[in-house]
């Protein structure tokens, strides 16, 4: 057993690489040639002899090394690696900036939004600062209950935002899941919440699948008296069937009428920031009908970029408000059919009423499918059958406008 005396009578000498004086149970002050005396603490685990750094003489006397060996031994005991435990402390320890919710969630902001598109990342950042940070921003992740978030997560659904309180949890979840694996905390307490808020179930846009209906609705958009600019963009929608942004967006560099294709770049798609860099343009075949329309149109607009240019400002498209008003004109409002219902409209008949192969439907839609094989599906995949799909959909329209309901 070492005494204060051994401790500090302890030296090297110049030609040993290193002198040892045991103590008991494992503990032993080791001292080099260059006169400095360091604590181990030597232990076997999974049958692999290994050593533990417990600090320098005399600053950790012999008193605290001994207990500092007799907590190591306590964690073997307890089926743990006293080494990989103090590994695991120091990566904890190397997070520079904090543990607060704030930082935390920043952190792994910072890691994620460089992979999602412009307006995702705004929109997350916007609800952390406005409905997140005001309230626990400043708490240690370590420290928040799972009763304290959901507070904090109940404020935003009693102002009737049940959707927005959903989407915060699920922004909760993965700060905590990162806080876990960067070891701020040590479990995700978001799963005590489940059950705990109002369940947001989606919202449909209203869409008119009945035949007879949409023919109705046919009939009202080509009688429509509105703006020229407007009336095609109106005419187009049911045609077409893409997105109301990708249409009111499109320039007439994209349109080829003589190809009867429509070409939207990948940066206009609704995509991941990766998939607007770097993915493949969607393709839009043209119906015969669609491109009638498009040529009388480009007598007025042909000679600008875009398509549908505002009236006011031609440099900037059409707003979505555009169509919406249109609708609501003809007697159609949110709740009977919306502007982006077209594309519900023409799924639900393609494949009810004119039992078009699936794929061939999402791929017009610019939905990502995988075939029977599981391969990721090619968008370019299908053109010549989607221009037959196009013409019979088209065409198809034509009956249901002309049938009187």
């Amino acid at each position: 057993m070492l005494t204060d005396k051994h401790c500090k009578a302890a030296s090297c000498p110049m030609d040993a690489t290193r002198v040892r004086l045991t103590d008991a149970g494992g503990l032993y002050l080791e001292t080099t040639p260059n006169q400095k005396k360091r604590w181990f603490f030597k232990y076997r685990f999974a049958n692999v002899e290994k050593r533990l750094a417990l600090g320098t003489y005399p600053e950790i006397s012999l008193m605290a090394a001994r207990k500092a060996r007799d907590l190591a031994r306590l964690q073997k005991g307890d089926g743990q690696d006293p080494g990989m435990l103090r590994e695991v402390e120091k990566l904890k320890a190397s997070n520079p900036h904090g543990d607060s919710f704030k930082v935390v969630a920043l952190e792994w902001f910072e890691k994620q939004s460089p992979m999602w598109s412009d307006s995702h990342a705004s929109r997350s950042r916007r609800q952390f600062e406005r409905d997140i940070f005001p309230w626990i921003g400043k708490r240690r992740l370590s420290e928040i209950e799972p009763v304290e978030l959901l507070a904090v997560l109940r404020k935003t659904e009693q102002r009737g935002a049940v959707e927005t309180a959903d989407r915060g949890l699920m922004l909760c979840r993965q700060v905590w899941r990162y806080g876990v694996a960067t070891g701020r905390v040590t479990r995700d307490i978001t799963s005590d919440l489940k059950g705990a808020l109002t369940p947001y179930r989606g919202r449909h846009l209203a869409a008119i699948t009945d035949p007879v209906g949409f023919g109705d609705l046919i009939r009202a958009i080509r009688e429509y008296r509105g703006g020229l600019i407007v009336r095609a963009a109106l005419q187009l929608s049911p045609l077409l069937f893409q997105r109301p942004g990708e249409l009111r967006g499109a320039a007439w560099t994209e349109i080829d009428l003589e190809g009867a294709l429509w070409t939207i770049p990948s940066q206009r798609m609704k995509r991941e920031k990766d998939g607007k860099q770097y993915g493949s343009p969607h393709y839009v075949p043209l119906s015969r009908q669609a491109v009638e329309i498009l040529r009388g149109l480009h007598g007025y607009t042909g000679h600008g970029t875009l398509v549908f240019p505002g009236e006011r400002n031609h440099d900037r498209c059409i707003s979505e408000n555009s169509v919406r008003t249109a609708l609501l004109t003809m007697g159609y409002s949110s709740d009977i059919h919306t502007w982006h219902g077209f594309r519900a409209s023409a799924r639900t008949m393609l494949a009810e009423r004119m039992d078009i192969d699936p794929l061939l439907i999402e791929a017009q839609l610019a939905h990502s499918v995988r075939d029977a094989n599981g391969r990721s599906y090619n968008r370019t995949q299908y053109l010549s059958q989607r221009h037959v799909m196009m013409q019979q959909w088209a065409d198809y329209l034509d009956r249901l406008a002309s049938t009187d309901a």
